[in-house]
């Protein structure tokens, strides 16, 4: 038995991978279509055009990038005086540096198409910046964000404090440098947008988004994201993840940053999916928040791996522990066809081991997809109310 299961494990390991990347049939065309390539699908070629905008290339055009001219007196050259000698095309405008308060626009690019990379960097410590700063998607022209969330909990960066992720989805590198790999369809337009809301400058922002020039098929569903955060009490003492989502759709991720208030055990609590019209009991109701984030007896050690991380476990001398959770649910996304409200339980344990609610402090962001239009997220949080404890 010993040894088939060993021969087994490297095909199903192969299984996994086909199953993640391998080329579908588009259901009008019957050609190949893949939203992202992956390992199976590199060799199958298309009429994908691959772009990327930057700072130094803004509008991601063919044959743009890398022209600005070197000027030492132009703030938004910032290294003009590194590249003066050798001139334009030699890495003139590698970031930028966002005022405080002020909104500017990563992308702005027509479609069809499909974001497949987002890199991200600045400066080395995001305590005071990470949550002051907001990212925004719009799709196909939008008014309202389909994601909209501070910059740090988007690449499941809890707390603003940093903490390695090696996952498909998401990986965060030392020493400030953030990577999302989440597949985002667009069909007529694409807008990303960067907000500084805190009280003093941004001193460097770099960022390349990559995205393919490509049909989308009908079927194909757009990317959203959303951040929550709750100071629970005893009472009721539940956060809600996400909630208000109508129309049809596929629940791919959580973040969690979880501050303890409480001594002691604080992951007894159920995840609970409430699923097209559910109302005081869920479809899928999970077993602990240690199970949900694939663990066990606990979060004993840091870990992170393809589909569940616990990247930060800090318990610091003066302050409250915190942790930093993911789950992407790669392999077995939460399939919905009208809403999908999903909520966690804070709960730990008395000296009596019986249950202990809790009054912890937590913060979410929600990954799906769905067709649009979307319901308006709830109001954003103002920045004094999105600190972490």
């Amino acid at each position: 038995m010993h040894l088939r299961m060993q021969r087994l494990i490297p095909n199903l390991a192969f299984l996994a991978i086909f199953v993640l990347t391998a080329p579908v049939l588009h259901p009008q065309s019957g050609q190949l279509f893949q939203l992202s390539p992956g390992l199976q699908g590199l060799p199958i070629l298309n009429n994908a055009e691959t772009r990327s905008v930057s700072p130094e290339n803004p509008t991601g055009e063919k044959g743009k990038g890398g022209m600005a001219i070197p000027n030492p007196s132009d703030p938004d050259l910032p290294y003009s005086k590194a590249s003066v000698n050798l001139g334009q095309g030699w890495k003139v405008r590698r970031f930028v540096k966002p005022r405080a308060g002020a909104t500017i626009t990563l992308m702005d690019v027509d479609g069809p198409g499909v974001i497949q990379h987002i890199w991200m960097a600045t400066e080395r410590d995001w305590r005071g910046t990470g949550r002051a700063c907001v990212l925004r998607f719009y799709w196909d022209g939008e008014s309202k964000p389909s994601v909209e969330v501070p910059m740090t909990d988007f690449f499941a960066v809890g707390h603003d404090l940093f903490a390695p992720v090696n996952s498909l989805a998401v990986t965060v590198n030392a020493t400030s440098a953030m990577n999302a790999y989440w597949p985002m369809p667009f069909r007529k337009h694409a807008r990303i947008t960067f907000t500084n809301e805190s009280e003093k400058d941004l001193l460097l922002l770099a960022y390349q988004i990559t995205y393919a020039k490509t049909e989308v098929p009908e079927e194909a569903a757009y990317f959203h994201a959303q951040w929550r955060r709750t100071a629970v009490d005893r009472k009721m003492p539940q956060h809600v993840i996400l909630d208000g989502v109508k129309g049809a759709g596929r629940y791919v991720g959580t973040f969690l940053a979880w501050t303890q208030l409480s001594d002691g055990w604080f992951g007894e609590g159920e995840i609970k999916f409430f699923i097209d019209g559910d109302k005081k009991f869920p479809t899928i109701c999970g077993t602990g928040t240690e199970d949900y984030f694939g663990a066990s007896y606990g979060f004993p050690e840091v870990y992170t791996t393809a589909y569940q991380g616990c990247t930060l476990k800090s318990v610091p001398k003066d302050g409250p522990p915190k942790w930093s959770l993911y789950r992407w649910h790669i392999m077995d996304p939460i399939n919905f066809k009208n809403d999908l409200r999903v909520t966690i339980q804070a709960l730990g344990w008395w000296p009596n081991r019986t249950y202990q609610p809790l009054a912890d402090d937590i913060a979410s962001v929600a990954y799906w997809y769905q067709r649009e239009p979307h319901a308006e997220f709830p109001a954003f949080p103002a920045l004094e109310q999105r600190w972490p404890r």
